[in-house]
């Protein structure tokens, strides 16, 4: 499987997780390449068979803005029947950004292999842990 983890990390929280969930779909026999969201444009993520996105919380509990949601919106049309994951940090709030981010790829028609990850501030080593197993879920998909 060709699979591309996407990431947007302001404080390195995200980019802990994102190489964590990359490392998890290498172990389970995925081709993965890893890119910060500035590094590839919609379609050519669309290409892949599967995405693992992630993006922390912002603001009032929403993506990213200046360029994480530029991104996802113009991915979201290419979306129907992608293999997909989504992962993130917060620091507040209880998830909201998560619920409506997953809303979206569904209505979009993406198969999430799995709720949504989100790890509270920086992540431990049972959240490195989880964000493994993700990419590996993904990956077997």
């Amino acid at each position: 499987m060709q699979l591309a983890v996407i990431y947007w990390s302001g404080s390195g929280n995200t980019e802990r997780m994102a190489l964590a969930v990359a490392g998890g779909a290498k172990e389970a026999g995925a081709a993965v390449d890893l890119f910060q969201v500035s590094e590839i444009d919609a379609a050519k993520a669309a290409g892949y068979e599967a995405l693992a996105l992630g993006c922390p919380a912002m603001g009032a509990e929403v993506l990213e803005e200046s360029e994480f949601e530029p991104f996802f919106t113009g991915l979201e049309p290419k979306l129907g029947g992608k293999k997909l994951a989504l992962f993130g940090s917060y620091g507040w709030g209880d998830g909201q950004w998560m619920r409506d981010w997953q809303e979206r790829a569904e209505q979009a028609g993406a198969n999430l292999c799995q709720e949504g990850l989100m790890v509270n501030e920086a992540p431990g080593e049972g959240a490195l842990s989880q964000c493994k197993a993700l990419g590996a879920a993904l990956a077997r998909s």
